[in-house]
C-alpha cells in the first residue's frame, strides 16, 4: 500500500491515444459563455471555478442563504469573480431549504449583476430537478455538475440528452452502479464507458464532456487512502491521452479535508496538488478563487511534506505533515482583498454605492451611519442626500446617464427602506424634501414610462414624488394636491386625446384657484402645444418638460424663491412668442377645399391591378402555449385535422402534412360568416425577440443614437452597452420564465373604397356590409405632381370610374380587394414592474416596461410578416432585420391616432371587428388608449403604392363632412381632431 506509483506510468492494457487521431485538426475547444464567451483550449490554460457559492462547502455562503440574505450571498459571488474565477459553481443542496427555489432565485439575482453574469455558471447539484430548474434560468452556455452512471445507463443518457437540449456542457462523475471510483483502474473504466455512451448514443460533443475522476481526501491515517492523489493525477493523464476532446475537472478542496481549520496547510496542499495535476492535463478545478497560493512561494519544508502526502512518496508522510501542522502558526491570510472603497469612511462608502449603483453593502453601511447619527433621519439628510447630490450634479453635467441615475435611486430606496422602521419608532419619518410633487398620467391614458423616469430622477434630487398612476381624473389630481400640500403638479400623456385632458385639468386648476406650477410632459406634448393650448387656460406657471434630464432644473427653478420669478417671466415671454408664431403660421397656411383635395387624390390605375387574395378570411389568434393549433415558429400540423391549410399559410413551417395545390382554401373560409371564427396559434417572447428594434429602447432611456452604432458612440457608447447587457439578462429571464405573455389577433375582410371611406363585407359576395372605416384626406396645397393622400386611395373602389371622379353609383368591374387589421399586446408588465418596485428596484421596473413596449412593437412586426405571407407575397421576401425596421416590404400598417389616421376613435371599429378584448386581452379606455399600455393595433394595406403620410391640418369643410359620415355631432369630432384643426 505504501508503494508510490509513477506519475508517468501507463497501463499497457488501456486503449491507445491513437483512438482520437482521426479527429485531429477539429476544433475541440470547450466553448462556454455568460455575458462573455469563454473558450477553454490548451492555449487558454487552466480555468478556475469559483467554489464559495456552494452551500455545502462554504459556511459563510450557507449562513447567508439559510438566513434568506441572497443579496449578501451575491457579494460572495462577486468576490469569486474579482478573485479571478473563470466560472462560478453554484450549489443549493441543503435539506432545510427549497433547493429549487433557492437556485432559481440566486441565478436570477446573478443575472441582474453584469459583473457576475459575465462569466459562465456551473449548476452543481445531486438533484436533477434542481439542475433543470437552474438551466431554465440561465442565458449563455452553462456547465452541469453533474451526471453519472450510478443509476444506470438509461437515466444517464436521458440526462445527457436533456443537457444537450438545454445547450450546456456536462461534468461526468466517475460513479457507476457499484459506487464511486476510488482507484485508477475504476476511474478510467467508468470514464471510458461514459465517453462511449455520450458520443455514440447521446450524440454529445466530446468537447462538451468534462470528467471528474474524484479528488478524494488524503492524509486520513488509512492506508487505502494514501494513493488517492496519485490515482487522480494518473487518471487525468489517461483521459487526456485516450478520450479525445474531453476535459478534466475536480473539486480541489476535497484533497485537504483532513486539515480543516488550518488554512496554511490546506492552501499549500491545494497549490501543490494543482501544480502536478495541471501538468498531467487538468483543465479546470473548483477552488476558492481568492485563496490560491503560489506553488513557488510555499515554504520549502511545508511544500516537501505536502508533496510527500499528495504523491505518496513515503510511509510516514501523513505523520510528518500532521506534526508540521501542529507547530506551524497559521498566518490567517485574508480571503479576498476587499474593494478599496470599502476601507473609506461610511460617508464615502455610501456616496460610492450611490454613484455606482451598488446595493451589496447598503444595509450594513446604512446601519453604521445610523449608529453615528443622532436620528435615523439624519442619515437621509446627511450622507445619503450628499451622495445623491453628487449623482444629481453628475447627471446634470452629462457625466452620468439616465440608467445609472435609476440604479442610484435603487440604492437610495433600499437605504431609506432600511431606515423606515427606526424613523417610525421615533415618529420622525417626515423627512424634509426640497418639495412635494403630485404626478399622474391623465384620464383615459395608460402610458407611464416617461413619468416614472422623471419621478425617479426627482426623487434622486430629494423631491417627494406622489405618483397617482395612470388614467387619473382631474378631481383626484387636484384633491391629492390639496391633501398632500403639493408644491407642483405634473401631468403626463402619450395619446393625442390626453392633450385635451391636460387642457381640462389646467382649466379646473384655474377655476379652483390653484397657484401651483403645472408641469406638462409626454410623447405627444411639446413646448408649442403647451404654449398655445394649455398655458392660456391657467394663470400660474405652466411649463413643458422635454425629458427627465430637464425635470430637475425646471422644478428647482419653479420652487426656488430666488429663481422662480425670473424663470416664470422668461417662460411666459417664450410662450407668448410661440403663440404669435403659431398664429402667423396658421394664418399663412393655405388649404384646398375638400372637393379640390379629392380631385387631387392618389392616382392608382386599378384597371391593370389584381389585389392579392388572403389565405383566409376572419381571424387568427396568437397567444400562450395553451392555445389551439401549431406553434408559430416551430411547426407541426394543426390539431384540427379536418381543416386544410393552403401551401402559403405560414410557409416557414416544414409541412409534409400539406394537401395538394387544389386545396387552396377551406370551404369554410370562402364566403360564409363562419370564416370569422378564430384559429389559434402559439407564440412566445422568444419568437418575438428577433424582431425587436432596439433603437427606441435607448431613446426611452435618453441615450440618443441608432442601434448598434450607439455602442461606438464616444459619449453614450459605454453606458449603452451596459444598459443593453442588463436588458438582455432581464429579457432572458422573462423568456425563460414566461414573465410576460404575448397575445394578439389579426384578420382579413373583403373591402372596397367608397370615396374616403372603406366598406368591409361579411364575405366575397360583398352584399352584406359589416363595418366602415372613415379616413381623412390631406388638404394642404401641394406642388405640381404631388397628391392629397387618403388611406382609402389604396383600396380598390366600388366602381370602375376614373380615380379622379369616383362614381359609386356604377357597380361595374368590381375588384375584390381586402383590408387587414391587427391588435397585439404584451401582458404582465405592470405586475412584474410592481414586484420590482416592492423590492425598491425602479431600474428593473422601468426596464420591464421598456422591454414590454419593444416586444409589443416586435409582435406587430412579426404579425405583419405573417399577414404578408397570408397575402401571398411575403414568403418570397429576403429581408434582413434592418430591412424590416426600414419597412422595405410591400404594404403598410397605419394605426389610428397616428398621422395618416389621426382619429383614435377608429380603434373602436377595429376592436369590435377583431373582438380584440377577448382574443388579445386588450381594452380601450374612454379616450381610446389601449390597456395594457404595451399594445399596438392597426390596419394592413397591401397595395404596392401604399405609403405612410401625415394628414396634417384640415379645413372646417372636411370636419363637417367627416362628422356627417360618422354620424356624430361636429363638436364631438372637433374635440378629437383639435390637433389637426390649426
Amino acid at each position: 500500500m505504501g508503494k508510490s506509483i509513477s506519475l508517468t506510468s501507463r497501463d499497457p492494457s488501456t486503449p491507445s491515444a491513437s483512438a482520437g487521431r482521426a479527429q485531429e485538426g477539429r476544433n475541440d475547444a470547450l466553448e462556454l459563455s455568460g455575458l462573455e464567451a469563454l473558450k477553454i483550449t490548451p492555449q487558454f490554460g487552466f480555468a478556475v471555478i469559483g467554489e464559495r457559492t456552494n452551500i455545502t462547502g462554504s459556511p459563510k455562503f450557507s449562513k447567508l442563504i439559510l438566513a434568506g440574505d441572497f443579496e449578501g450571498a451575491l457579494t460572495v459571488a462577486r468576490q469569486q469573480v474579482q478573485g479571478g474565477a473563470n466560472l462560478l459553481d453554484v450549489n443549493m443542496d441543503e435539506a432545510m431549504i427549497d433547493s429549487e427555489a433557492a437556485m432559481i432565485r440566486f441565478l436570477n439575482l446573478i443575472g441582474s449583476e453584469p459583473e457576475i453574469a459575465r462569466i459562465p455558471v456551473m449548476i452543481d447539484s445531486s438533484k436533477w430537478s434542481v439542475i433543470e430548474a437552474g438551466l431554465k434560468c440561465l442565458q449563455g452556455k452553462a456547465v452541469v455538475n453533474s451526471i453519472s452512471l450510478k443509476n444506470g445507463e438509461e437515466e444517464f443518457l436521458r440526462h445527457a440528452r436533456l443537457i444537450r437540449r438545454y445547450g450546456a456542457a456536462a461534468i461526468v462523475m466517475a460513479f457507476d452502479e457499484n459506487g464511486q471510483a476510488d482507484n485508477f483502474q475504476r476511474k478510467i473504466e467508468i470514464c471510458a464507458r461514459a465517453y462511449a455512451l455520450l458520443t455514440q448514443q447521446a450524440e454529445f460533443p466530446a468537447s462538451d464532456i468534462i470528467f471528474d475522476p474524484n479528488i478524494l481526501t488524503v492524509a486520513t491515517g488509512l492506508d487505502e487512502h494514501r494513493n488517492y492523489g496519485v490515482d487522480f493525477i494518473q487518471a487525468t493523464r489517461w483521459i487526456k491521452n485516450n478520450l479525445p476532446g474531453a476535459r478534466v475537472s475536480g473539486g480541489v478542496s476535497n484533497i485537504s479535508f483532513s486539515f480543516r481549520g488550518n488554512n496554511t496547510v490546506r492552501e499549500a496542499m491545494h497549490a501543490a496538488f494543482l501544480y502536478h495535476a495541471i501538468r498531467a492535463g487538468l483543465d479546470m478545478a473548483i477552488v476558492n478563487a481568492g485563496q490560491l497560493a503560489v506553488y513557488e512561494e510555499i515554504e520549502p519544508d511545508l511544500r516537501e511534506r505536502v508533496e510527500d502526502v499528495l504523491l505518496n512518496r513515503r510511509d510516514d508522510a501523513t505523520e510528518r505533515l500532521i506534526e508540521f501542522a501542529e507547530r506551524v502558526k497559521a498566518k490567517g491570510k485574508t480571503s479576498v482583498a476587499d474593494e478599496t472603497w470599502r476601507k473609506q469612511s461610511v460617508e464615502e462608502r455610501l456616496k460610492h454605492a450611490l454613484i455606482k449603483g451598488i446595493v451589496d453593502h447598503i444595509d450594513s453601511d446604512t446601519e453604521e451611519a445610523r449608529q453615528r447619527c443622532k436620528r435615523p433621519l439624519d442619515v437621509i439628510e446627511g450622507p445619503l442626500m450628499a451622495g445623491m447630490s453628487v449623482v444629481g450634479d453628475l447627471f446634470g453635467s452629462g457625466k452620468m446617464f439616465l440608467p445609472q441615475v435609476v440604479k442610484s435611486a435603487r440604492v437610495m430606496k433600499k437605504a431609506v427602506a432600511y431606515l423606515m422602521p427606526f424613523m417610525e419608532a421615533e415618529k420622525s419619518a417626515d423627512a424634509k424634501p426640497q418639495g412635494r410633487i403630485v404626478m399622474a398620467t391623465v384620464k383615459g391614458d395608460v402610458h407611464d414610462i416617461g413619468k416614472n423616469i422623471v419621478g425617479v430622477v426627482l426623487q434622486c434630487n430629494n423631491y417627494d414624488v406622489i405618483d397617482l398612476g395612470v388614467m387619473v381624473p382631474a378631481a383626484k389630481i387636484l384633491d391629492t394636491a390639496r391633501e398632500k400640500k403639493a408644491d407642483a403638479i405634473g401631468l403626463s400623456g402619450l395619446i393625442t386625446p390626453s392633450l385635451d385632458e391636460m387642457v381640462h385639468v389646467a382649466q379646473e386648476m384655474d377655476r379652483e384657484g390653484f397657484q401651483l406650477p403645472l408641469l406638462i410632459g409626454g410623447a405627444t406634448t411639446s413646448r408649442a402645444h403647451t404654449a398655445v393650448k394649455i398655458a392660456p387656460h391657467y394663470r400660474a406657471s405652466t411649463v413643458h418638460v422635454l425629458d427627465a434630464s430637464r425635470a430637475v432644473g425646471v422644478v428647482n427653478a419653479l420652487l426656488n424663491e430666488q429663481l422662480k420669478s425670473d424663470f416664470d417671466k422668461k417662460t411666459r415671454q417664450d410662450y407668448e412668442r410661440l403663440r404669435r408664431e403659431h398664429a402667423a403660421k396658421t394664418k399663412d397656411k393655405k388649404l384646398l377645399t375638400l372637393q379640390q383635395a379629392r380631385a387631387n387624390r392618389t392616382p392608382i390605375d386599378w384597371s391593370s391591378y389584381t389585389p392579392p387574395q388572403p389565405d383566409f378570411l376572419g381571424a387568427r389568434v396568437y397567444g400562450p402555449g395553451n392555445a389551439r393549433g401549431p406553434r408559430a415558429v416551430s411547426g407541426g400540423p394543426p390539431e384540427t385535422a379536418d381543416i386544410r391549410y393552403s401551401e402559403r399559410h405560414l410557409p416557414h413551417f416544414e409541412r409534409p402534412w400539406y394537401p395538394s395545390k387544389d386545396a387552396t382554401r377551406p370551404a369554410a373560409e370562402l364566403g360564409t360568416p363562419a370564416a370569422c371564427a378564430p384559429r389559434n396559434i402559439v407564440v412566445g417572447v422568444r419568437d418575438l425577440i428577433p424582431y425587436i428594434d432596439w433603437s427606441p429602447f435607448f431613446h426611452a432611456w435618453e441615450l440618443r443614437g441608432r442601434y448598434p452604432a450607439i455602442f461606438d458612440d464616444e459619449k453614450f457608447g459605454k453606458q449603452a452597452r451596459e444598459l443593453f447587457d442588463d436588458a438582455q439578462q432581464l429579457l432572458e429571464r422573462i423568456a425563460a420564465k414566461d414573465l410576460l405573455v404575448p397575445r394578439g389577433v389579426y384578420a382579413f375582410w373583403p373591402a372596397n373604397a367608397a370615396g374616403d371611406d372603406v366598406h368591409l363585407y361579411v364575405d366575397d359576395g360583398r352584399t352584406q356590409q359589416i363595418a366602415t372605416f372613415y379616413f381623412l384626406r390631406q388638404q394642404m396645397q401641394k406642388p405640381a405632381e404631388q397628391f392629397n393622400h387618403c388611406l382609402a386611395d389604396y383600396i380598390a373602389p366600388r366602381s370602375s370610374a376614373s380615380p379622379g371622379r369616383p362614381d359609386t353609383s356604377v357597380e361595374t368591374a368590381l375588384l375584390h380587394d381586402y383590408l387587414g387589421g391587427f391588435a397585439v399586446s404584451i401582458h404582465g408588465a405592470d405586475e412584474l414592474a410592481e414586484e420590482f418596485k416592492r423590492q425598491h428596484d425602479d431600474y428593473s421596473a422601468i426596464m420591464t416596461k421598456a422591454l414590454a413596449d419593444r416586444l409589443a412593437e416586435a409582435f406587430a412586426e412579426y404579425l405583419h410578416k405573417q399577414a404578408r405571407i397570408a397575402l401571398g407575397f411575403g414568403s418570397e421576401e429576403q429581408l434582413s432585420k434592418a430591412d424590416l425596421i426600414r419597412e422595405k416590404y410591400r404594404g403598410i400598417r397605419p394605426a389610428a391616432g397616428y398621422p395618416a389616421c389621426p382619429d383614435h376613435a377608429e380603434k373602436r371599429t377595429l376592436f369590435d371587428l377583431l373582438d380584440a378584448e377577448s382574443n388579445a386581452g386588450i381594452k380601450l379606455t374612454e379616450s381610446f388608449a389601449m390597456h395594457p399600455a404595451s399594445s399596438v393595433s392597426g390596419l394592413y394595406f397591401s397595395h404596392p403604392e401604399s405609403k405612410y403620410f401625415g394628414v396634417g391640418q384640415i379645413g372646417h369643410d372636411q370636419l363637417v363632412d367627416y362628422a356627417t359620415r360618422r354620424g356624430e355631432p361636429v363638436a364631438t369630432v372637433e374635440k378629437r381632431l383639435a390637433p389637426n384643426l390649426g
